[in-house]
């Protein structure tokens, strides 16, 4: 789809209805491998700034009181931007030439202009994306690796607890068998690895994008972007998990076969072959967000016809199996059925039990919940159009004073300023955070043109794209706003980043 833009005039609107969202925070991203969901793009450096001085005259739009997810960025309340600094010399003013608005669409007349922050501006993002994946490892068929630093906390306990075996089952090691742990965490996360390539590999083969893998305190994750289109697909994504960690455990115990059980061959293969049975039946445990979770939602999606019942079903079969495991974990490690003696007493190994049952329940609850939230969020995001999402736009030239731009805005019932050259070709978009922060008594004498962004390609955005697409746009061109157009090139209006993201939030936690 041709989203560029042209010379045209502005449209003069439409018959769209729009359905306006508030912010609501979002949950926490989902944990195992379960695919997730498109990310909102976050404004950049989107703020809440407030002009100092006295309150704007009632000719022009008050800036906004509308508050954006908070970035944590400090308001602007600096010079108008590209350093520029004069007074115009009083231009006649040119004619209005308003581009009106589609009926419908969200205005919030209360505050007209949204804070959308600098126009330099980071790229939209994934909440993942902004935070560090850890120590990136490699990258095997395109998909990046990486080691959070959780693994490493791990591997120290691993060491010291298998360490502390092997030096019962061979205490002729010494302090060598510590070294020897060691090397059974690094072993046993790399099966960890193999368990995970698999899920990559067959997302790969649907042609679902892998966004990454990576290691972490209770196992891996793959980060797959998209869902897979039939419940057939969706089984066997899950299943080869946990296959693969079986036919590791299998290999395993070939290779210890050929060696002496109780030497340090024997006793790592032993340790890796009962650790990747251990993992293999973890994961196909049937609930959200572990492998045979995925496995359960694919059989109900099947049986159902409903990809999201199957979801629902999976999610609270999930948070059933995290009350077992916070209650049945220490009860059972306490009489004896895991193979230890049995305790009478209440003693340290019985609260690690405890403890241990405390962590795993609240990560499967937490994943179970955060699949229910991803799911939701993919049955309304078609609902995310740019056409509806669009903000009313006015255009000026660049030499207009900033008080006659906002009184144009104003009277035109518009939240959004675009500079055009004489011919009416869109040139720049007025930031708002620029706007803020010019002060009432000197907006008569700066020029919308000091506070405006040129317009790249990737900022002009069609009136046409929804959900994914529009998503997938706005993240790769970084930007606060973008110019919305039809196919004929023709200002649709103007489309801030900030409002995607309210709108992409209250579709989270929208119930289905």
């Amino acid at each position: 789809m041709d989203v560029s833009g042209g010379r045209g005039q502005p449209r003069p609107g439409n018959d769209e209805s729009a359905e306006h969202t508030g912010p609501e925070a979002p949950a926490p991203g989902g944990t195992g491998d379960a695919p997730t969901a498109p990310s909102a793009p976050t404004p950049a450096d989107a703020k809440d700034a407030r002009p100092e001085g006295p309150t704007p005259d009632a000719g022009a739009p008050a800036p906004g009181s509308g508050t954006p997810q908070d970035t944590g960025a400090a308001p602007d309340h600096g010079a108008p931007a590209h350093g520029r600094d004069r007074a115009p010399e009083h231009p006649e003013p040119p004619a209005d030439r308003p581009a009106r608005a589609p009926a419908g669409r969200p205005e919030h007349p209360d505050h007209p202009f949204a804070h959308s922050g600098s126009g330099k501006g980071q790229a939209p993002q994934r909440p993942e994306e902004r935070r560090r994946g850890g120590l990136l490892m490699g990258r095997p068929f395109g998909v990046p690796v990486y080691v959070a630093p959780s693994w490493f906390l791990v591997a120290i306990l691993i060491t010291w607890v298998f360490g502390g075996q092997i030096d019962r089952v061979l205490p002729e090691l010494g302090a060598a068998s510590y070294l020897v742990s060691l090397f059974f965490a690094v072993a046993f996360y790399a099966s960890v690895l193999v368990h995970e390539l698999a899920h990559t590999l067959a997302a790969l083969r649907f042609k679902l994008p892998v966004r990454r893998i990576q290691l972490q305190f209770f196992g891996g994750v793959s980060e797959i972007e998209k869902e897979a289109e039939t419940p057939g697909r969706e089984f066997v994504l899950a299943f080869v998990g946990p296959l693969l960690s079986l036919v590791l455990a299998g290999l395993f115990y070939l290779g210890l076969l050929a060696v002496d059980p109780s030497s340090v061959p024997g006793v790592l293969l032993a340790g890796l072959m009962v650790s990747n049975l251990i993992v293999a039946a973890f994961n196909l445990l049937p609930g959200l967000p572990l492998d045979g979770g995925r496995m359960l939602r694919a059989v109900v999606w099947a049986i159902t016809g409903k990809p999201m019942t199957g979801t629902v079903a999976a999610a609270w079969v999930g948070r059933a199996l995290a009350v077992c495991v916070l209650i049945g974990l220490p009860l059972l490690t306490q009489s004896g059925a895991l193979g230890s003696d049995a305790v009478d007493n209440v003693g340290m190994d019985t609260v690690l039990d405890a403890l241990l049952a405390a962590i795993l329940a609240a990560i499967i609850w937490t994943g179970a919940g955060n699949s229910l939230r991803m799911a939701r969020l993919r049955e309304h995001l078609p609902e995310l159009r740019a056409r509806t999402l669009t903000r009313r736009a006015v255009p000026v030239e660049s030499d207009t004073p900033l008080s006659e731009a906002l009184r144009r805005a104003n009277a035109a019932g518009a939240r959004a300023l675009v500079v055009v050259d004489a011919d009416g070709v869109p040139v720049s978009l007025v930031r708002e955070a620029a706007i803020v922060g010019v002060p009432e008594h000197r907006r008569p004498w700066v020029p919308v043109g000091t506070l405006a962004q040129d317009i790249t390609d990737g900022m002009r955005v069609s009136a046409e794209l929804a959900g994914e697409e529009l998503l997938d746009a706005l993240r790769a061109t970084p930007a606060t706003e973008y110019l919305v157009v039809e196919e004929t090139g023709e200002i649709y209006g103007v489309l801030s980043a900030a409002d995607v993201e309210r709108a992409f939030v209250k579709a989270m936690a929208r119930p289905s």
